[in-house]
C-alpha cells in the first residue's frame, strides 16, 4: 500500500502530466481495471480512461491546468483542479472548475477516479445559448455523453489500426 505522501505525489504528477499534454503519462496512473466517471463521458472502465486522456491531450491546443489543492491518505485522495481551454467543437473558451475523488489500488495507481463539475456552467461556456437553455436538463448531458463516447470509440479504433 502506498503512503499518504506517495499518493499525494501521484495526484500531483497526474495533473502535471495533464498540463504538459502527456496523455500516456496520465494513462499510466490508472490500474488496469480502474473506473473513471464524469458528467461528460459517464463511466469509463479499464483502458478507456487512459485513452480518453490521450484523446483530450492530443487535440488540446491551448490547455492550461491548475491544481490549487490536493490531498490523500493511505487509500483515497481528492483534488481541486481547473482546466482552461478552447472547446474545439465551438471555438468557445472554457474555464472548468472540477473536484476529483480518487481511490487508490494497492500498487498506488488509481482504482477509481470521479470528476465532478457543474455541467450547466460548463455547457453555458462551451456551447453558448444551447448550453444555457438546455444544460440544466437531462437532455443535453445525455447528448453530450453520447457524442463524447462516440468520439472516444473512434479514437480507440484509430489507435488499433
Amino acid at each position: 500500500m502506498a503512503t499518504t505522501d506517495e499518493n499525494k505525489s501521484t495526484i500531483a504528477a497526474f495533473y502535471a502530466a495533464f498540463g504538459a499534454g502527456d496523455g500516456d503519462a496520465m494513462a499510466a496512473h490508472y490500474a488496469p481495471d480502474a473506473t473513471f466517471k464524469d458528467p461528460a463521458f459517464g463511466t469509463l472502465t479499464g483502458e478507456e480512461a487512459g485513452d480518453m486522456w490521450r484523446m483530450l491531450t492530443g487535440r488540446a491546443s491551448d490547455l492550461k491546468i491548475e491544481l490549487p489543492e490536493h490531498d490523500a491518505d493511505g487509500d483515497s485522495g481528492t483534488a481541486h483542479w481547473i482546466a482552461h481551454y478552447t472547446f474545439a467543437q465551438t471555438g468557445r473558451f472554457v474555464v472548468n472548475d472540477i473536484h476529483a475523488r480518487f481511490r487508490f489500488a494497492p500498487d498506488g495507481r488509481f482504482a477509481e477516479h470521479i470528476d465532478d463539475f457543474s455541467f450547466h456552467k460548463w455547457s453555458k461556456q462551451a456551447l453558448g445559448t444551447p448550453g444555457t437553455l438546455l444544460g440544466w436538463t437531462p437532455i443535453l448531458p445525455a447528448m453530450t455523453q453520447k457524442k463524447a463516447r462516440a468520439q472516444l470509440a473512434a479514437f480507440r479504433a484509430s489507435r488499433k489500426s
